[in-house]
């Protein structure tokens, strides 16, 4: 296990817009730290930029508080699950395992009982035992990744680096990867930078997560502070399934005014001043009897456990959450009822916390 450090780190591709900027991060040794954002965002370029497969155009990369930004990739002692896994195909799983702790750089080759031990102990923390005489083609794409991280974790890493590992899976084995990746972290405890677009994953996994936009840190914290106190609307309008409702509009003596509308605002952002956006989310939203909001319901989402509502304030889409076995069952689309977004878990981020 070993810590990282992202020390004002900048990478600029020729003829294009910075990939990352002035990113600083220390991730601590046996953290699985979570590089989470939309496409473009930069998190793939900086987890290539640790892997030495990039070099950074400024900042440094310290790897155990040692600079590594002129080791070669091969000697920073990391390893690496690829989206594809990139497994050798002719070979089984057993020589996929070993094939790189064999073919290593001479000075760090080990002998084969080391190589074998390596091999058995990834076979049985990965529960691998049944495939070893498998090929590829033989694997189901689970076992494939299970394959591809024991392969990593046998060359002893430092740290471990994954690049969106799960998106080739369907929904229900993804779902299952997600937890089997959590075990193993608990289990092994290797140093983990994990890279996703997917804010459940990261959610899920993450001991803490780093939400990247434009190349840009926006927050770095663990999920469920992220998710309850996000540092900005770009933040706020990722994180969440759905993300937090942002209401748009104007905030002075004690209200917001969206549009031709005014909404009272909750008591602890009375004191909020200017443009900016309401945020709350969508199971904050009460519907209430009397003294709320007026709307009519315009859609619904049906996800089994809860009903997904969508209506419209003001030209602006919203949607709130309902239980379908209890508050919320009778609701129906086209009804008209009155909404509360005065809840005590509603943000207000200015227009200069975009």
């Amino acid at each position: 296990m070993a810590s990282v450090t992202f020390k004002a780190i900048a990478k600029q591709f020729p003829g294009g817009e910075a990939a990352v900027s002035d990113l600083s991060l220390d991730i601590a040794s046996g953290e699985f730290l979570v590089l989470l954002g939309p496409s473009g965002c930069g998190k793939s370029t900086a987890l290539r930029l640790l892997a030495g497969l990039e070099d950074p155009t400024s900042g440094d990369i310290l790897i155990d508080g040692l600079r590594v930004n002129d080791v070669p990739a091969g000697g920073r002692e990391l390893g690496m699950v690829f989206q594809s896994y990139a497994l050798y195909p002719h070979m089984t799983v057993r020589e996929n395992l070993t094939f790189g702790l064999r073919n290593g750089p001479r000075k760090s080759r080990l002998d084969n009982a080391e190589i074998e031990r390596r091999a058995d102990e990834a076979i049985d923390l990965l529960d691998l035992g049944a495939l070893t005489e498998r090929l590829p083609k033989e694997l189901s794409g689970g076992q494939q990744q299970r394959v591809a991280i024991g392969r990593a974790l046998a060359k002893r890493p430092k740290v471990l680096l994954m690049d969106e590992p799960l998106s080739n899976l369907d929904a229900k084995l993804r779902n299952r990867m997600r937890f089997e990746l959590r075990r193993l972290h608990e289990r092994h405890g290797t140093t983990t930078v994990y890279v996703t677009h997917d804010q459940v994953e990261a959610m899920t996994l993450a001991d803490r997560m780093a939400v990247l936009n434009a190349g840009e840190l926006q927050q770095v914290d663990t999920p469920l502070e992220v998710y309850r106190n996000p540092a900005n609307a770009f933040v706020a309008g990722f994180i969440g399934s759905p993300p937090m409702n942002l209401i748009e509009g104007e905030a002075k003596d004690g209200v917001l005014q969206v549009g031709e509308m005014v909404l009272a605002l909750p008591e602890h952002l009375v004191g909020s001043r200017g443009k900016g956006s309401l945020g709350i989310r969508p199971e904050d939203i009460d519907v209430v009897s009397e003294g709320g909001v007026p709307v009519t319901l315009e859609g619904e989402e049906h996800l089994g456990g809860e009903r997904i509502l969508h209506f419209n304030l003001e030209g602006q889409w919203m949607r709130m959450r309902a239980n379908p076995m209890g508050e919320g069952n009778d609701l129906v689309v086209g009804q008209g009822i009155q909404v509360s977004v005065a809840s005590k878990k509603a943000r207000f981020f200015g227009d200069h916390e975009k």
